[in-house]
């Protein structure tokens, strides 16, 4: 791997948690993503499944893990199937995984060829009566594509018509919004490969470059730092481009008066960064700009004080609505009739700010979660406030990482230039 991998007692302490909550006589399956095709025999670059990651911290393709934990057998309580490989294989794709490096990577020590799964699966299913599937439950999945976990389910469900089915991710999403202080340092390392990449950027930018020189400069220092490349599509989205909320064309020219709104973020052993800026091409913001950018700063300044523990974030988001709401009243965007006026159900604020300030971000960038449970240390989440004016051909969105603790929280974009007064500095040093 191109990263530095997490110590397998993670993963062992994953699957402990997860096995705890499984009944007598059940078992659960997990399966590696795809390698999604291109045209002709192209790829796409793999992303593992991040379910799978969590409970084995395996990344490779064609893996599967299954967890019986109370199966009479008990080196055959957690088993992972990995692909044989053989001298064509390691010829044109490269060096895979032997049993040893799969043991040592995940701290499971019954580890099998995936030519034997569908033998040792029978003999298991024997003796199961449930059978915990993973399917992708994310309130934002809208995918059309079918994947591997997709595919073994309807193969399961018809093979073994007679067993219960239950579903991993409520136990999943619920264990995954805390993350371990191991899970943490990887999204450090992400966030710390982000501010390297800012910085490279704000010496960079001037009038006459475009987007997409600016997204490579970022690429560059991601890439050389053994990040995969981006979390997500990046946005570098100058003057009006910024109104768009998710433009990734990327291919504009960057013009003398404009601001460039950046949100890019590392991919860093498979955990993510995600990260908004919004800097003066020409290194100089106008007064304008200046009042507007203060006003989503103050807006993202008092959402640190409200992303505690025991708060939630439908309670939350209504709070930063008025904290909003306020800043739109001063810049003389709102007047006190478009409050008066305004639908209860869609307020006048989202007018200029119509998304919501924070998500779960981990394994994913929008990490999975239940977004009724309140805020408790361990999770991290986003705070990204944003005012867009598109008359004026201007977004501003701000955008950190942050980690709930105990008494509050942890930034871990703090040491990235956010005050104009820096960034102004910073550009024309």
């Amino acid at each position: 791997m191109r990263y530095k991998t997490l110590d397998s007692s993670l993963y062992i302490k994953n699957r402990k948690n997860f096995m705890k909550q499984m009944p007598a006589r059940s078992l659960a399956v997990f399966n590696a993503n795809d390698v999604m095709p291109l045209n002709a025999d192209g790829t796409m670059t793999f992303w593992q499944n991040s379910d799978l990651f969590y409970l084995s911290g395996i990344d490779q393709e064609e893996t599967k893990l299954v967890l019986f934990p109370d199966f009479d057998n008990d080196s055959w309580r957690e088993i992972l199937f990995v692909t044989e490989t053989n001298e064509h294989i390691a010829v044109w794709e490269g060096h895979k995984y032997t049993k040893e490096e799969a043991t040592a990577a995940s701290g499971i020590q019954t580890v099998m060829w995936l030519s034997q799964f569908e033998t040792v699966f029978n003999t298991l299913m024997a003796e199961a009566e449930q059978v915990f599937i993973n399917t992708n439950e994310h309130i934002r999945n809208a995918s059309p594509v079918e994947t591997r976990d997709m595919r073994f389910i309807k193969w399961c469900q018809e093979r073994y018509p007679a067993h219960q089915y239950r579903k991993a991710a409520p136990i999943l999403y619920d264990l995954r919004a805390i993350k371990d202080p191991l899970e943490i340092t990887q999204m450090e390392r992400a966030c710390k490969i982000t501010e390297d990449a800012f910085r490279r950027s704000l010496k960079f930018v001037k009038p006459g470059v475009k987007e997409y020189e600016v997204e490579a400069e970022v690429l560059h220092e991601f890439v050389r730092q053994g990040s995969k490349g981006f979390a997500y599509t990046p946005i570098v989205a100058s003057g009006a481009n910024a109104c768009v909320l998710h433009y990734i064309e990327n291919k504009d020219v960057c013009k003398d008066g404009e601001l460039l709104l950046m949100d890019v973020g590392a991919e860093y052993g498979n955990y993510n960064a995600d990260m908004t800026r919004a800097i003066p091409v020409n290194g100089r913001y106008t007064q304008r700009q200046k009042d507007v950018y203060n006003a989503v700063l103050r807006v993202m300044k008092e959402c640190y004080k409200i992303l505690r523990p025991g708060n939630r974030i439908p309670e939350y988001h209504k709070e930063v609505g008025k904290l909003m709401e306020s800043e739109l009243l001063g810049l003389g965007l709102l007047d006190k009739t478009d409050i008066k006026n305004q639908d209860p159900n869609n307020p006048a604020y989202k007018k200029y700010f119509m998304h919501g300030t924070s998500h779960h971000i981990g394994l994913d960038v929008h990490d999975v979660a239940n977004i009724y449970r309140e805020f408790e240390p361990g999770m991290v989440f986003t705070i990204e406030p944003g005012i867009y004016i598109q008359n004026e051909g201007l977004g501003i969105r701000l955008e950190n990482d942050v980690v709930i603790t105990k008494d509050g929280h942890h930034d871990m974009m703090a040491n990235i230039p956010i005050e104009i007064e820096e960034i102004e500095e910073i550009m024309n040093s």
